[in-house]
């Protein structure tokens, strides 16, 4: 009895590109005004770094205001609900490794450092993306045709 042997092998998967952050958490000497700007006026570094992501500028004032609107409801939060999403959207967007304990003891404990951190990575991956190109653009100008009547005879 003859049977047919069927090999069926699992098709190549793409392989997300794990990266690193730049710079370290604790690297702000790395760009001073960064650091400076953080920790004179951390509500409008968190602002201006948000708006640079790409997202609403105002956006981390929740981080501000929410605690206080939250005591006064009863409801006690620890974690800085703004600085945690911002940081899991930079690893997320760029493939940065890392895990979310890690991100909520950084938010935490470190939210000045975090935001600095956050701003340094923003800034590199987008002077990285920057696209120069030389070439000239050639306008594309497209016609329709002349209508064509046919008539029967």
């Amino acid at each position: 009895m003859a049977g047919t042997t069927v090999v069926v092998q699992p098709a190549p998967k793409a392989v997300p590109r794990v990266t690193f952050w730049t710079t370290g958490l604790c690297d702000c000497c790395q760009d001073m005004n960064n650091c400076c700007f953080a920790f004179w006026c951390c509500p409008c570094h968190a602002c201006s770094t948000t708006e640079k992501f790409g997202e609403n500028r105002c956006l981390p004032l929740v981080d501000i205001c929410g605690p206080a609107v939250m005591a006064a409801f009863g409801v006690a939060i620890c974690v800085p609900p703004v600085a945690l999403s911002m940081r899991v959207a930079v690893r997320y967007r760029y493939q940065i490794s890392g895990d979310i304990c890690e991100d909520i003891a950084i938010t935490c404990f470190c939210a000045w450092c975090s935001w600095c951190q956050m701003n340094r990575e923003i800034t590199q991956r987008q002077q990285r993306a920057m696209v120069i190109s030389s070439q000239p653009v050639v306008p594309v100008v497209t016609t329709q045709p002349a209508a064509v009547i046919v008539s029967a005879v």
